[in-house]
């Protein structure tokens, strides 16, 4: 199978085109085009998979470069987007292009060029404050920041090529995902980094809120299930733990692996606008376990655990946190 990943260069795609690798697919990986020649985080991609993937530099965005990097590929797995909720605040075209724009890119180019397979990346963002839990994939959309809304139009995008033209669409809609490579804007690593920059009075936003974290091994094994399970063509399939934890509680948690003792204090910067902070995310991945055999590694609280152990672990190496800015709020 020659597969094509958009987003290749970034936190989950990387993960994933190493997982297809070792799986022993042709992969061919879309990073997006800079004039450093970086691709991201698969220059430190693991040494058995180094030199074993083809790199297609580009820009999704551009309808032409996308249809050229598609072709000869059987299966595409887009994960290219801009995922910056507070950037979104500011920069709301941005995300309209990229993520809705560089969807349509996708989905027209699979249709002309007979793609078997296009799996498009979600997000739980979609969902907004849960109504109720678990969510499931029947729950209304709300668009709470720029960023959900561009998320959904991206996934209506998606859904109306299956409808329309019987493009061989499925949506995967992971929950928070969380791992080595994870941006700072995320607060996981946001936490990880100020403690390991020697800081004791974590700055954080809002503490309240509750997430339903994944682990990206958890999530790349989600794009695999979805590649060959037929029953999510056409659909929106949750993936997540299976656990609701608060903002406040996660740190404490990471701060317990990391065998220290913190205390949180709010920076009022990190806080989203009043009525789009997303209160409550807690998922139901019954229909991916049903329709793609699919269950996550990581789950509940045993699994967030062990989860946090292998992130803090990568963080540890001063290394890989040589290009993080803990001193500052990474939007």
């Amino acid at each position: 199978m020659k597969i094509l990943v958009t987003g290749a260069d970034g936190f989950i795609g990387s993960h994933l085109t190493e997982m297809l690798v070792r799986l022993g697919h042709d992969v061919r990986a879309f990073v997006l085009y800079n004039s450093f020649g970086s691709w991201g985080w698969l220059d430190r991609c693991g040494d058995d998979v180094h030199g074993k993937f083809e790199v297609f530099a580009g820009d999704i965005r551009d309808p032409h470069g996308v249809r050229t990097a598609m072709r000869g590929c059987d299966t595409v797995l887009h994960l290219a987007s801009l995922i910056a909720i507070p950037y979104s605040y500011h920069s709301p075209d941005t995300y309209v292009d990229t993520n809705i724009k560089g969807t349509l890119n996708v989905v027209q180019a699979a249709r002309e060029l007979g793609a078997a397979r296009v799996v498009h990346t979600s997000t739980s963002e979609v969902y907004g404050t849960a109504r109720y839990v678990p969510i499931d994939e029947e729950h209304p959309l709300q668009g709470q920041s720029p960023y959900s809304a561009s998320k959904i139009g991206a996934d209506q995008i998606a859904l109306s090529f299956h409808a329309a033209f019987a493009t061989p669409v499925a949506v995967l809609r992971p929950f928070n995902t969380y791992g080595p490579r994870q941006s700072a804007r995320a607060v996981i690593p946001t936490v990880i980094t100020q403690i390991a920059a020697g800081q004791r009075r974590i700055k954080l936003g809002a503490l309240h809120p509750t997430r339903d974290f994944s682990y990206v091994e958890d999530t790349a094994r989600g794009f695999v299930a979805a590649m060959t399970a037929d029953a999510c063509i056409g659909q929106v399939t949750n993936i997540g733990s299976g656990f609701e934890i608060s903002i406040g509680d996660t740190a404490r948690a990471i701060a317990e692996v990391m065998g220290v003792e913190i205390g949180i204090e709010c920076d009022a910067q990190r806080l989203r606008p009043e009525n789009s902070e997303v209160e409550r995310l807690f998922a139901s991945y019954a229909r991916a376990s049903e329709r793609m055999g699919w269950s996550p590694e990581y789950g509940g609280a045993e699994g967030f655990k062990r989860g946090l152990a292998k992130t803090v672990e990568w963080f540890s190496d001063p290394a890989n946190r040589a290009g993080y800015k803990a001193d500052r709020y990474n939007i």
